[in-house]
């Protein structure tokens, strides 16, 4: 058991490190309107060295955000729009020949930067969505006989269309637990949209936002060591593998009527997944141990993608977030 002196020491050393996550936000908030889940999850998810998958409508500001933060994070930014006729060699890099030298070299692709954001992945062919996760899991590139690290931190947001499913390629199952998140992405409410009526509304034409850099790559990697200093006690930790137990085998969490509506449960990626995310949700929270409450705060988000449902669950309508909202609700809390 974790003294209180010791409890004492790591909220002061988070109270410490994490003292620009304000200052993050409100300037992300010089340019996005709301969408603060969102902003926070994408953050979560680069100090936890995870990446995230976005889900929304059009037009919900989802590159503008990446952008944005990459500009107060002082890190590189690309975009890359997935369609059906790309190659994986527009994303990872090519060999090209050099005229001039009479040589072939090679040539790195938009891989190679900070934050990658995967516009539409699910319009991409399953050999480019393959090499995208392999480079993914592996943080490296191989571009002929050369292997070539990527960048630190490194970061894929990739984002679906939930609308038009016409022509697109469904990511596997497995290819999808390589995500630490999935979001679901919604629409601002009724102040907000007022709020970027008014912005656009404004006399003139119309100014970007100055943005000053708030932290930078070396403070990031700071961060991440802060992170593993925060305590997670064996109650909290038995309680993630519980909260992952219970979509595996529901009926061993007497939640037995969910049965029928699980194919597949969350596997061991998302226990680490929930483990970290509780960490980092802790983190910006500024407190220096983790909760149960920092749990049930990521675990839609952490389980979304991972819950597989039976045609039984889909033909009723039952939804994942559903499924793990019952299982917060009847796990034991310690």
């Amino acid at each position: 058991m974790t003294s209180a002196y010791d409890i004492r020491v790591k909220n002061e050393l988070v109270e410490r490190e994490s003292a620009f996550v304000d200052k993050l936000f409100s300037e992300v908030q010089k340019v996005v309107v709301g969408q603060r889940e969102m902003v926070e999850r994408v953050f979560m998810g680069l100090i936890c060295g995870g990446h995230v998958l976005l889900e929304g409508a059009p037009g919900l500001a989802k590159t503008l955000t990446v952008n944005t933060l990459a500009r107060c994070l002082e890190l590189q930014f690309k975009r890359v729009q997935f369609t059906p006729d790309l190659l994986p060699s527009d994303v990872l890099g090519t060999v090209i020949y050099n005229h001039q030298k009479g040589e072939f070299t090679n040539k790195q692709g938009p891989i190679f930067t900070n934050l990658l954001l995967a516009d539409e992945i699910n319009r991409a062919p399953a050999k480019v969505q393959s090499a995208l996760l392999e480079a993914m899991a592996e943080r490296s590139v191989t571009i002929g006989d050369t292997t070539y690290p990527l960048p630190r931190p490194f970061l894929v947001l990739a984002t679906q269309n939930p609308i038009e499913q016409e022509g697109t390629y469904n990511l596997p199952e497995a290819q999808l637990d390589r995500f630490m998140f999935k979001i679901r992405v919604g629409y601002p409410d009724a102040a907000e949209e007022l709020e970027i009526i008014e912005r656009v509304a404004e006399p003139g034409e119309a100014k970007a936002p100055e943005l000053s850099a708030v932290i930078g790559p070396e403070d990031i990697a700071k961060v991440r060591k802060v992170l593993e200093e925060i305590i997670v006690e064996k109650p909290v930790r038995e309680y993630i593998v519980s909260v992952i137990g219970a979509t595996r085998e529901p009926e061993a969490a007497q939640l037995s009527g969910l049965s029928p509506f699980i194919d597949f449960g969350a596997s061991p990626r998302a226990t680490i997944a929930l483990f970290q995310a509780a960490r980092a949700h802790a983190f910006l929270r500024r407190r220096g141990y983790v909760s149960p409450e920092d749990v049930k705060a990521v675990a839609p988000d952490v389980l979304r993608h991972r819950v597989i449902l039976s045609y039984e669950a889909e033909a009723e309508g039952k939804t994942v977030e559903e499924i793990v909202r019952v299982i917060l609700e009847h796990v034991n809390v310690p």
